[in-house]
């Protein structure tokens, strides 16, 4: 019993001693389960406010100012955009500038001191519906209650025979998603993170693994350049992550029925800049890793904030400043965007370019990072 508990004793003095000779991947351990806890906790912990709104005040009188401020003092919105028409809501709504849109036609204010209705229209970016659902129900509440106020001016001015009926109509409209289903919104986000997933999965143990195999001497005495070495570890892999674009979104259409309203050309072409980035940042995890096993704890610390802090299940406008500068450290929080934007609203290349270009600059700089990073030598 005493040679046994020596024994063991010693088994795990030495895996101690494995473990604090690696403080890379001591430092991971440790470190990681609390980023993720206060990074996820800011992040799910939220109430749907401050949604952003773009308004065309066409009517510019005391009734369509005091309406408006009523929509921002309610908390729930906040005017991001001040537009001169209609058209100019719908594409900032196109492009993921605002959530919502109200527009105050010109008669507004005359129809409401010659004791008519005035007709408010408003707009919700649908294809979020936890949101949509939230900014229906504050615009339906906020009208009524400027309604009332409207109408009680009017009896204490002396109408006793007037009709008692509300004189603000709010019409709402959905707009990208007007059925509200979740699926619509959830499908193109999984596409995203799950593309994000595997490329990392794919590429972050290339070359870790091949210096723990013993088999990057063979690659040392090579004339390969370390860009020819890099795009040799990437271009197969793209081949294999594109096959799974047409793969989850063919699955999203047929059995979801979630299909592409926009360009599905524009779409292959930036999943393709998206998996590029995303299979050039796995190379970069394993040229900095020792070991597999840093490796994946690297790529987890990637993957998991990506479920969260790039918008799939919680709307980021949301999120603390912590939490919502972070998701901008991520490429799918801009590939999340661009599919969304292709497959829910059917928009072009310009509508998305302010996610565009970030990606792409993501991806180049990932690239050469990964091919500075590797050198040529044991």
């Amino acid at each position: 019993m005493g040679q046994g508990l020596r024994r063991m004793a010693t088994m795990v003095r030495k895996e101690w001693l494995h473990i604090i000779r690696d403080p890379r991947t001591l430092g991971l351990v440790i470190i990681m389960p609390v980023m993720m806890l206060i990074l996820m906790g800011y992040a799910v912990a939220n109430d749907v406010e401050d949604i952003p709104l773009a308004v065309a005040d066409l009517s510019h009188t005391d009734a369509s100012r005091l309406l408006v401020n009523k929509y921002v003092a309610s908390g729930f919105y906040m005017v991001t955009y001040a537009v001169q028409s209609e058209d100019d809501i719908l594409e900032l709504l196109d492009s993921g500038a605002v959530k919502a849109g109200l527009y105050i036609p010109e008669d507004f204010g005359r129809n409401l001191d010659t004791g008519g209705t005035g007709t408010i229209q408003f707009y919700i970016d649908g294809s979020d519906p936890s949101v949509a659902q939230t900014a229906q129900l504050a615009a339906e509440t906020i009208s009524q209650a400027a309604s009332q106020d409207i109408l009680i001016q009017r009896l204490a001015r002396g109408g006793a025979g007037m009709t008692l009926s509300l004189p603000v109509d709010a019409r709402v409209r959905y707009l990208y998603n007007p059925d509200m289903r979740r699926m619509n919104f959830m499908i193109p986000g999984l596409v995203a993170v799950i593309l994000q997933i595997q490329t990392l999965l794919l590429t972050a143990f290339a070359i870790v693994r091949e210096r723990e195999q013993g088999t990057l001497e063979q690659l040392i005495v090579t004339p390969l350049r370390p860009w020819e070495l890099m795009l040799g570890k990437i271009l197969p892999f793209v081949l294999v992550a594109f096959l799974n674009v047409a793969m989850t979104v063919a699955v999203g259409a047929i059995w979801f029925g979630v299909k592409i309203a926009g360009s599905a050309l524009l779409l292959a072409i930036l999943s393709l800049v998206f998996l590029l980035g995303s299979l050039g940042l796995g190379v970069l995890i394993s040229n900095i890793s020792k070991t597999q096993m840093q490796a994946m704890y690297m790529a987890s610390f990637i993957m998991l904030p990506s479920f969260i802090l790039a918008g799939l299940l919680f709307p980021r406008e949301n999120m603390p400043w912590l939490a919502y500068y972070t998701g901008y450290l991520l490429p799918v929080t801009y590939f999340l965007e661009i599919v969304r934007g292709i497959m829910l609203k059917g928009v072009g290349f310009f509508t998305l370019w302010n996610s565009i270009w970030p990606m792409a600059v993501f991806s180049i700089v990932v690239f050469f990072a990964s091919v500075l990073m590797f050198h040529k030598r044991l």
